[in-house]
Parts: structure tokens; C-alpha cells; sequence
């Protein structure tokens, strides 16, 4: 595994709001999480749920399967899984958006995972000092309807005061522009926190707060080789464009924050 000191992790994160640590995960590995999720798809009937995941619909107030998948392993589909009809336009292994949230407390290989690659010690490593995984998800971005993400912030979806947010990004398969590799704006996580999402009356709001306007034009792709963990500062924008290729970019995300900092009640993901 390729390390950087913690020195240089930190100074990476504290620069440009990420770090790039390539050889951090081994084939075996990723093989053992791109298997145990064919299975899982395996075992899911698209029938039960038909949640579709996108950044264009934040609110999700009556989506109850969502708002409460901080404390399963549930399955959410890419906006053009389904035709007018209601049916898939292909099989579910190539319809499915992500899994999530909490497969990294539930599910075995995933625990695995997480033991094998110390990702506590990683988490440390990159300023959380009490880390807690608070979020797990496996993201698929599926050939030719790979959803593109928006340009985002982790801490206004996962707040803590102070904002503590870390994300680990591993790289399952190798992330080009042309599969929807993420971008990334250096430096801007000193911006501050642009706004903030959380629960209001039945549905969910994002409170403006900051109109700082982002460098949109200075956004850099982070193209990565299978293997690769990016280190995500949680106030960093970034996105990810759509898969445009007939190849999938399948990744594997953990979202920490520091149990010593305040999490609260309203923030949209709650753990029981």
C-alpha cells in the first residue's frame, strides 16, 4: 500500500482540500467488494423499492426507504434505469446508482474491508481525532447512464460543529473523464461552508450561508488507476461528471466525522 506521512497527508488536505494516495487498496481487495456487491444486487428485488437516487431532488420528503437507509443496506437506481413504462431498460447489475449507507457496520466484507485497510487509523491520519464512520455507500456510475453529481460540499450534507466531515474515496475500477471521474476545485475548501441541508417540518431545506460564488472554471479531474484512495477535506466542491463510455466506475466511499464534535438532530442522516 502507498502511504503518505501523516505530515503530508494533512499538508495535502490543508493546500488543495484533498490528497491522492495511489496502491492504497490491493486487487484483492477490490475484487472482494466488487463480488460481494454483485451479490447483494444479486439478492435485491427491484420490485420492493424503486428509489432513484439524483442531486437534482435534495428533498425527498416522502421517501422514507432513503431517510432511513443510515441504518440498513439499501439500493437506490440511476435516474435513466427506467423507460416510460415503469420497466427497466436493462438489467438491475446495470440499472443500480448505489448502495448504502451502512453496509460498513452491517455487512461482513465490507467490515472486512474496513478492518483490513485500518480506515479509523486513515481517518486520524487526515485530522479527525475521534473518527466515527458515519457513511458508507458503493457508487456504480453505470455505463452510458451514470448520473453526473453536482458540485457539492460533504459538510452540507453530513454537518458537525465544529465541521469535522472526512470522506475516503477508493477507486474499484479506474476513473477517467469519460466514466465520471470525480473534479475537484484546489483550494477552495477555504471558502467556507456554502449552505447547509437538513430536516424542516416534513420535507428538508438547505440554508444559504455564505454567497461566496465557487471557481467553477478551475475545477481539475482527478483521473485515478483502480487501487487509488482520495482523501476528501469535507468543505472541498466537488463532482462528478456523467459516464459518457461503455465502462463502469465503480467506487467505494466511508464519510468520518469526529465523535467529539456535535451532530445534529435535523441532519438528514440519523444512526439508531
Amino acid at each position: 500500500m502507498t502511504t503518505l506521512s501523516t505530515a503530508s497527508l494533512r499538508g495535502s488536505l490543508t493546500e488543495k482540500g484533498y490528497a491522492i494516495l495511489p496502491g492504497a487498496v490491493s486487487a484483492d481487495l477490490r475484487d472482494a467488494l466488487l463480488i460481494r456487491a454483485s451479490e447483494l444486487i444479486d439478492e435485491f428485488d427491484p420490485e420492493s423499492h424503486r428509489s432513484i437516487f439524483t442531486t437534482k431532488e435534495q428533498e425527498r420528503s416522502s421517501d422514507a426507504y432513503f431517510l432511513d437507509s443510515a441504518n440498513d443496506v439499501r439500493f437506490f437506481f440511476e435516474e435513466d434505469a427506467f423507460d416510460e413504462r415503469g420497466r427497466l431498460r436493462q438489467s438491475k447489475h446495470q440499472s443500480i446508482n448505489k448502495i448504502g449507507h451502512a453496509q460498513h457496520r452491517l455487512d461482513h466484507i465490507y467490515r472486512a474491508f474496513s478492518a483490513e485497510l485500518e480506515v479509523d487509523s486513515l481517518a486520524r491520519s487526515a485530522g479527525v481525532a475521534q473518527p466515527l464512520a458515519i457513511q458508507s455507500m458503493h457508487i456504480f456510475k453505470q455505463p452510458r447512464i451514470g448520473g453526473e453529481v453536482g458540485l457539492h460540499q460533504d459538510a452540507t450534507f453530513l454537518y458537525t460543529n465544529p465541521i469535522s466531515v472526512v470522506g475516503l474515496w477508493f477507486a474499484l475500477e479506474d476513473a477517467t473523464v469519460e466514466n465520471g471521474c470525480l473534479w475537484a476545485l484546489p483550494g477552495a475548501h477555504r471558502l467556507g461552508l456554502e449552505r447547509r441541508y437538513r430536516r424542516h417540518k416534513q420535507g428538508f431545506v438547505f440554508d444559504e450561508l455564505t454567497s461566496v460564488q465557487w471557481p467553477e472554471s478551475e475545477a481539475v479531474p482527478l483521473e485515478v488507476e483502480a487501487g487509488t484512495l482520495i482523501v476528501l477535506h469535507g468543505l472541498l466542491p466537488h463532482r462528478s461528471g456523467p459516464n459518457t463510455s461503455d465502462r463502469s466506475r465503480q467506487a467505494y466511499t466511508l464519510h468520518f466525522i469526529d465523535q467529539g464534535a456535535s451532530y445534529p438532530e435535523d441532519n438528514w442522516l440519523q444512526v439508531r
